[in-house]
């Protein structure tokens, strides 16, 4: 059976109808759930794009059936590098490209039958919106949060730009994995840094993921400390600060170590020998290595000698640019203690409990924290040091050298000086140029523009364009507010729609942004909290995070990689299709250059959207990584056939009557009850793979008695799956004779009201339920669905259940 023969129907009926329009109006109650939304590149999307935006079309499906008036958009992430570098190499100007691609992904996202506002679809390249960006980009300099500077950054000479510290992996581009190394050149910088405090703290308010928040803590890296200041013994004119936060293993210090980029080892290395060192440490291809710089310190409570070593293991961030070395506590400080011989001394006795001090004078005996406090104590008050908060998060590069990037509002006079346009002046458009390659030089493309950059003020006098544009991430760090108003020519967004729509409800995308767009938005959303332009802090609710698909790749026996539509499966092996040349096999995260790239066309094409669709359900939770297997999608074909066949069947018999209590205990009744707690659950858990072996299973019993699940159960078991599957369900609820399916609303409990069983976690109340008719119904997958956030997190270990009165979670501390 065609079962994607309804696709072309209900996705015209959805767009004539305009259904998924949210009302900025609305007498409903909000919710607004967002995709990451993507750049659009000119390879497409495949099925692990796919996997998330299903996951938030079930969850937009749901809400507006629950009565919700629901906000779900998209748009395009359009400037920056990947549009950029397919635009170099194919010859074709960014804005063209850009075009195209979008419209490539637009099809094709609407191809998965995806209910997304199309009304409200933006592109962060349009000047209609990059106008906002540069407004609010002025919000942030108006408050002194940019400015300029010098400094050794990142340069990637294959991308021809400066990379910011995230954007950097152990020396390589995070796109395109090309070499990198550092240079000095004058670049625009955003102080982050100014509230580094607020975003960390506030993630103890954020329903999100540990291990997201983990690592934005571990980013920002705060900690509590002394800078001790140092004097350099062959050269006391230059003072040294160094930062600890562990002054107990002060006693067990034998060297002080400064990054390469430390501002003082220019100025300590005054011959050119040490200098030509220093620089071949800076080489990213260069392991771990270290470098004597024959000078000394003074150790602040010994007043013994230590040298000093620049090491390129250190970055040069708010923590680590300058550190002791303790041997005992850091294995890197052992390597150079060996290598050089230097002295070691141990501190710490971790036999006793908690661990204390030796070898630490009158501080022996004391435990680390006790011991911590007065060496502080004892510096500060001899003037040695001061305390100190420091991070390891540094401030945001924010300029790069290339042409697709929103241009700065900003000029330079004839002095130098500079001017940041007027609102009126915006936006400061992208000139349209030919020639939109990077120079060799490291210089912008715009600075070939010269009849862009040269202007003048409204008095006549010359002004200069700044040529650097701004980074792929500064249209992503608002966009969420502009769907909100997204066709305002007058603000960025209304206050009215703001103050309805509010927090983004739900956010769904990769772990792979926390500690860039993740961050950069919770800051930028913050600046605008404090300039009074939005009235919440911080900028998503609750973030889910989807997890990857995975698929085989292929090779021959001569390395080669095989596509996989060259590969064969039979005899439990992979062969390479008409031969006898048996194939290696490799899973791995899709990728076009390992040629086992699935795209969601052709699936869509051979097996139906619907099945598509459930079989991205089904494969995994959809928060973990889960393999792509063509041969497991056979089954969710013959599951949507079933569910055809079986109304097909029934409609021969008139509709149904789907009476809203059960007269009697059929087991049908019983197992729908299971079911529909089942899929309940799943819209707390995200694990929509439960949901769908649910239906599943019912659906081998409703064959067993199709009059029953007809005349009773058909149209709530239609509503249910129509999240899942909704131009099969669509179809079917048609034929049943009803309104559209989409106001329909979601099916409830349909059984006599019986005495509440009480739900217990560790012998600790924690609701009722009443759902079912008797000990067939209230059991303990329904009693887990109420309870399924407080059980999010443990382990349950043994449940005591007293039908009709009693179920008791026993759960692991």
């Amino acid at each position: 059976m065609d079962n994607d023969q309804f696709r072309n129907k209900w996705q015209q009926r959805w767009a004539e109808k305009n259904l998924f329009a949210a009302d900025n109006m609305s007498n409903k109650p909000p919710y607004y759930v967002l995709d990451m939304f993507p750049y659009p590149s000119g390879n497409g999307l495949h099925v692990g794009h796919a996997v998330g935006y299903i996951g938030t079309d079930i969850i937009a499906r749901k809400k507006r059936m629950d009565g919700f008036n629901v906000l779900h958009p998209m748009g395009w992430d359009a400037f920056g590098l990947p549009a950029e570098q397919f635009a170099i190499k194919t010859g074709v100007h960014p804005a063209d490209v850009t075009k195209i691609n979008c419209q490539n992904f637009k099809r094709q996202l609407m191809l998965m039958g995806l209910s997304y506002d199309w009304g409200r679809e933006i592109d962060t390249s349009d000047t209609k919106y990059y106008k906002w960006t540069q407004f609010l980009f002025l919000k942030l300099y108006e408050r002194g949060l940019v400015y300029e500077k010098e400094e050794n950054v990142w340069w990637c000479e294959s991308l021809q730009t400066v990379l910011a510290n995230e954007e950097v992996i152990d020396g390589r581009s995070e796109r395109g994995d090309y070499p990198c190394a550092k240079k000095p050149l004058t670049q625009w910088v955003v102080k982050i840094t100014d509230y580094a405090e607020r975003l960390l703290a506030d993630l103890d308010r954020l329903d999100w993921p540990e291990s997201v928040k983990k690592m934005q803590r571990e980013w920002i890296g705060r900690a509590e400390g002394i800078d001790i200041d140092l004097l350099i013994r062959e050269d006391a004119a230059i003072p040294l600060t160094v930062f600890t936060s562990e002054a107990e293993t002060l006693y067990g210090s034998n060297a002080v170590l400064l990054c390469t980029e430390h501002p003082y080892v220019k100025e300590l290395c005054h011959d050119s020998d040490l200098c030509a060192r220093i620089a071949t440490l800076q080489d990213p291809k260069i392991a771990v290595d270290d470098l004597y710089l024959r000078r000394h310190v003074c150790h602040p409570l010994t007043g013994a000698s230590l040298p000093l070593y620049v090491v390129n293991y250190l970055a040069f961030d708010g923590r680590e640019q300058a550190v002791f070395s303790v041997p005992e506590t850091d294995p890197k400080a052992a390597a150079l203690c060996q290598r050089f011989g230097l002295p070691h001394l141990s501190v710490l006795d971790e036999t006793d409990t908690p661990p204390s001090l030796k070898n630490s004078e009158s501080f022996s005996g004391l435990s680390r924290s006790e011991a911590r406090g007065r060496i502080e104590a004892e510096l500060i008050n001899n003037h040695w040091a001061v305390r100190r908060v420091r991070y390891r998060m540094r401030d945001w590069l924010f300029s790069r050298q290339r042409y697709w990037g929103e241009p700065f509002p900003l000029f330079r006079d004839d002095s130098g000086n500079v001017i940041a346009a007027s609102a009126s002046e915006l936006p400061v458009e992208l000139p349209v140029v030919e020639n939109f390659c990077p120079g060799a030089d490291g210089a912008s493309p715009l600075q070939r523009a010269q009849d862009w950059v040269n202007c003048n003020d409204s008095t006549g006098n010359p002004l200069y364009r700044v040529t650097d544009t701004m980074p792929g991430w500064a249209g992503s760090c608002w966009y969420f507010l502009r769907f909100m108003d997204p066709h305002n020519e007058a603000e960025p967004f209304s206050a009215q729609s703001m103050e309805y729509w509010q927090q983004v409800d739900l956010y769904v995308g990769g772990a792979a942004h926390a500690t860039m767009h993740l961050l950069y938005a919770r800051f930028w959303h913050k600046v605008l909290f404090d300039v009074g332009l939005v009235n919440f802090d911080e900028p998503f609710k609750t973030l889910y995070n989807q997890g990857l698909v995975t698929a085989d790749a292929f090779k021959d026996g001569t390395g080669r990689i095989v596509a996989v539509d060259e590969a064969e499966y039979r005899a439990g092996k992979y062969w390479l299709k008409n031969s006898d040349h048996e194939l290696q096999v490799f899973n791995t995260k899709m990728s076009k250059s390992l040629l086992n790239v699935v795209v969601p066309d052709d699936i869509i094409r051979e097996y139906g959207v619907d099945t598509f669709r459930i079989y991205m359900m089904f494969i995994g939770p959809l928060g973990q990584n889960k393999k792509w297997d063509i041969k497991g999608i056979k089954g969710c074909e013959r599951f949507i056939n079933r569910v055809l066949s079986i109304f097909a069947d029934g409609l021969q018999c008139g509709a149904p009557r789907n009476e809203s209590t059960a007269s009697d205990q059929h087991p049908l009744e019983t197992l729908w009850g299971k079911t529909l707690a089942k899929v309940n659950a799943s819209f707390v858990t995200l694990n929509f793979n439960t949901a769908i072996a649910a239906f599943m299973e019912f659906m081998n019993q409703a064959e067993k008695h199709k009059d029953y699940f007809f005349e009773r159960i058909g149209a709530d078991f239609v509503k249910a799956l129509f999240p899942f599957a909704p131009h099969v369900c669509s179809e079917i609820w048609e034929q049943l004779g009803y309104d559209t399916i989409d106001s329909a609303p979601w099916p409830q409990a349909r059984v006599r009201p019986v005495k509440a069983t009480r739900i217990y976690i560790n012998g600790k109340y924690v609701d009722d339920l009443s759902e079912g008719t008797g000990e067939e119904l209230v059991d303990v997958d329904m009693a887990r669905s109420k309870v399924i956030e407080a059980l999010e997190r443990r382990v349950v270990t043994k449940v005591i259940y007293v039908p009709n009165q009693v179920v008791n979670f026993l759960c692991a501390h």
